[in-house]
């Protein structure tokens, strides 16, 4: 039973070390690289009007905390690479959470958000 029990767990270690999902949480620099790669998708999950202060180049807003938030990220291309920020990084982490419940597989959250990114001096485009 040892025996049985030792080997489905040691194929469910393997299986998620297979994954072929990639996220983790960059700085501001490792972010910015990664939203210049080919194919990459800025996502902005603040609000609109946060979104209008100030956002990242191409970047589309999807309001994370907004009731539709899932039936939008429903329409994106879930093989895609999205590059996830919010003002501090939490509602990011959040949204990056319900993106990998909904099948999406290549997030990355910009660890402080967009603060961390203007205390960097990147640049924002302001609307």
């Amino acid at each position: 039973m040892k025996k049985k029990l030792a080997i489905i767990l040691s194929s469910l270690l393997l299986l998620s070390a297979c994954s072929s999902a990639s996220t983790g949480d960059l700085n501001a620099q490792e972010f910015q690289a990664k939203t210049q790669e080919a194919g990459v998708i800025t996502l902005d999950v603040r609000t609109p009007g946060e979104f209008m202060e100030g956002h990242l180049v191409n970047a589309i807003n999807i309001d994370v905390e907004n009731p539709s938030f899932a039936s939008e990220i429903a329409k994106l291309d879930k093989s895609a690479t999205y590059a996830v920020y919010c003002r501090s990084g939490r509602r990011s982490a959040n949204a990056i959470s319900t993106m990998k419940d909904a099948g999406f597989t290549n997030m990355f959250n910009l660890n402080a958000g967009v603060q961390e990114w203007a205390q960097a001096g990147l640049p924002l485009v302001t609307n």
